[in-house]
């Protein structure tokens, strides 16, 4: 009876809209080759030799292996060489797409060096006709796997129609 209990409860929690604080999700389309490298091309760059950065402002798109990330600006922060990027800072409305899936946002980091992206800000994430929002999605690039965070709302579109 407690297996019959459990299993129409995960069904029930699959099949109704999420409005909970977290929903673990596998995010497979927004996997990518994190060691491939990165080409960033926008309207503008503006460089700082003294701290290290480089900031990109107007139409800004970044493109590793399958995945491309558009935002009005993008800050990247170098290692210890300007060949070695740590992070890269999207804001200004942020749109990443890669294989299957696609995701909105107001602002984005990008862990380069670990392969994680943070995405902050009314997130949306569509992964074919399901949809999935929230206030912060953190995804593994490199695993596809992340969680999404903040008065999380699940739309599922049912299948065989």
């Amino acid at each position: 009876m407690r297996q019959i209990l459990t299993a129409i409860i995960v069904a029930a929690s699959m099949a109704i809209p999420s409005l909970g604080a977290a929903q673990q999700v596998d995010f497979g389309g927004l996997s990518t080759n994190t060691k491939a490298p990165v080409e960033i091309t926008s309207d503008s760059l503006q460089v700082d030799q003294s701290t290290g950065e480089a900031v990109f402002r107007g139409n800004v798109l970044v493109v590793q292996d399958d995945m491309r990330l558009k935002a009005a600006e993008l800050h990247v922060e170098y290692g210890q060489t300007q060949s070695e990027i740590n992070r890269l800072i999207a804001s200004g409305g942020v749109t990443l797409v890669s294989a299957s899936d696609a995701a909105k946002s107001q602002d984005a980091v990008y862990d380069v060096r670990n392969g994680n992206l943070v995405m902050t800000g009314d997130v949306l994430l569509t992964q074919g006709d399901n949809a999935l929002s929230g206030n912060k999605l953190t995804v593994d690039l490199t695993t596809g796997t992340g969680q999404m965070d903040g008065r999380v709302r699940t739309i599922l579109a049912p299948g065989g129609q």
